[in-house]
């Protein structure tokens, strides 16, 4: 959409109730109840005060474009919004209108430095944990303070890996990680999802500024895509507890101030030998670090950390850009004596082919270039350093170390940021083809093809973050300016691997042109942005794709158009 007016530019930086001046309504744990059923409309800005509970029971839905505003206060006069078990929340925004939780204090002025502002989003299921007291029953620390001793909505853990705390998508968290409860230390992170189970659609997520980690996952099975991380003080990715889930197009950019690693997987608290094994599955991802150069105050040393017997996957990913003030490497695997209580680590984790490192690029770490620099020494870690560089350098894992190439990756408000490959670049091929459904296979390696997804929803694009300066793209046909948007055959039709599409835009408008399988499930992005009058061509690759019918779809500001084409191998 155009942003020629003051009023339109608002509502995008602040909310759609910010920039209309709409009623506020204060918030509180009295105002959800058990068993009850309650909407907040975009046309109101709702107030938390203090630590909401949506309880066992309720249900809490949330309209596209809804604003929601934390008061300040901490301890125990924190404020949060906190699913139960048993409760329900449907925060389903758009990429044009989505949902924002901030502080009370967030007029357009606040830069990542008012990080912790309050407290944050937590979801919370009945998965398995790897808990191994009380039926694998924990409770979220710093909310069991505030609830108090026989109050169950704090707790999280249980049996059901399918469990269903709704659907939150398009959602943009910003500001929190302010320390809750009596004791200091017990910040929650922007979005905490303790046990929550893979019934539970987690989808477009930001989490920005956060004084502690991004996100964390405290067992369960949840499957995400789709998440940002920018610019938290702790760790971007955190998992623990014997989490199993799944993710894919996950984003972290960390800041040059304060950061902590761009993900640490750990496997269990205190003893790690229990079960069921952490094991993350997380495809797509590109991780970028505070930069070289750049000092961080931290307590990390390496962008990725794997401890606490920890397994899981990592493919087609792009991790790059690291140092701090703690160090400057890319990788540990923890390796532990293996006594006492610690018999196991995520080294034999590894050595059994249970953590794997898949079809990834790695470049530019201030320890080196090669993973005989940049995978952790033994002289300041836990770790089998030789064995992790074998494994790393065998060709059969697919593993690059090379420039991927991205167009920028500026961590000031100055429209530099665009994580996407540039034309030419190696992230755009080599990308290995998932075996599971739940992953959309890609031709391409990180969070981002062709499709810059962070644009239009995020803090990161609203504050000026981001631009669009990638080479990649949209080929521009010579001719005259069309009459009428229209989309063309795909030609060859039948085809293998790829095959051409061409668009004509009478105006210049917001496109995207998307590919589906016959489900109506998303397959990929070929386009997407603000485009020029005139007529354009795609190339899609289905190389990593099974033969079948799929449709392509071009939406656009006048109207939509889809078609129909035949992949044959």
């Amino acid at each position: 959409m155009y942003r020629q007016l003051t009023i339109l530019f608002l509502i995008l930086l602040l909310g759609p109730a910010v920039a209309f001046g709409q009623q506020r309504i204060v918030v509180t744990d009295a105002s959800i109840n058990a068993g009850e059923t309650v909407t907040w409309s975009n046309n109101a800005i709702y107030e938390l005060d203090g630590v909401v509970f949506v309880e066992d029971g309720a249900t809490l839905n949330i309209e596209a474009g809804t604003r929601i505003e934390a008061q300040s206060g901490q301890g125990n006069d924190a404020s949060a919004l906190v699913i139960a078990q048993g409760g329900t929340i449907n925060a389903q925004g758009t990429a044009q209108n989505p949902i924002v939780f901030t502080s009370v204090l967030d007029d357009g002025t606040l830069t990542i430095a008012d990080r912790g502002l309050w407290g944050g989003v937590v979801l919370l299921g009945r998965a398995s944990t790897n808990n191994p007291t009380d039926g694998g029953i924990k409770e979220v620390e710093g909310i069991n303070e505030i609830v108090g001793e026989n109050d169950t909505r704090a707790q999280y853990g249980g049996t059901n890996d399918n469990d269903n705390s709704g659907t939150m998508r398009y959602v943009s968290i910003r500001y929190t990680g302010i320390n809750v409860g009596a004791q200091t230390g017990n910040e929650i992170q922007g979005l905490t999802l303790g046990a929550v189970g893979a019934g539970t659609t987690i989808e477009y997520i930001e989490s920005f500024a956060s004084a502690d980690d991004g996100y964390e996952f405290f067992g369960g099975t949840v499957n995400t895509k789709y998440l940002v991380s920018a610019f938290n003080a702790d760790d971007a990715f955190d998992t623990d507890e014997g989490y199993r889930g799944k993710g894919q197009f996950w984003f972290a950019i960390l800041a040059e101030d304060a950061a902590g690693a761009a993900a640490e997987m750990d496997g269990a608290t205190g003893n790690e030998f229990f079960e069921p094994f952490a094991h993350p599955q997380v495809y797509n991802a590109t991780y970028i670090g505070p930069g070289v150069g750049n000092l961080p105050v931290t307590d990390r040393a390496e962008l990725v950390i794997m401890r606490d017997n920890t397994g899981g996957v990592y493919a087609n990913s792009i991790f790059t850009d690291f140092e701090t003030a703690d160090g400057a490497y890319l990788l540990t695997v923890e390796d532990i004596d293996n006594t006492g209580d610690k018999t196991a680590d995520s080294q034999q984790r590894l050595e059994a082919g249970d953590l794997e490192f898949l079809g990834n690029i790695w470049y530019n770490f201030a320890a080196g270039t090669t993973p005989e620099e940049f995978v952790t020494d033994e002289s300041v870690a836990d770790i089998n350093k030789a064995a992790v560089v074998a494994y790393l350098n065998d060709a059969a894992n697919a593993n690059r170390f090379v420039d991927p190439d991205l167009a920028g990756v500026s961590r000031t408000p100055n429209t530099g940021l665009d994580p996407r490959p540039n034309a030419g670049s190696p992230a755009l091929g080599g990308a290995l083809a998932p075996t599971d459904g739940f992953f959309t296979a890609t031709d391409y390696v990180g969070a981002f093809g062709k499709d810059l997804w962070i644009q239009g929803w995020t803090a990161l694009d609203a504050l000026g973050y981001v631009g669009d300066i990638s080479s990649v793209g949209i080929e521009e046909v010579d001719g005259e300016i069309p009459s009428q948007i229209a989309l063309t055959q795909n030609y060859p039709n039948p085809f293998n691997p790829s095959t051409t599409i061409e668009f004509a835009l009478n105006q210049a408008q917001d496109i995207r042109l998307t590919v589906y399988d016959l489900m109506g499930r998303e397959v990929t992005v070929l386009a997407t942005g603000t485009q020029p009058a005139g007529t354009f061509r795609v190339t899609f690759d289905a190389s990593n794709m099974a033969s079948g019918m799929y449709l392509y779809r071009l939406d656009t500001e006048s109207g939509s158009l889809t078609k129909k084409m035949m992949l044959v191998k």
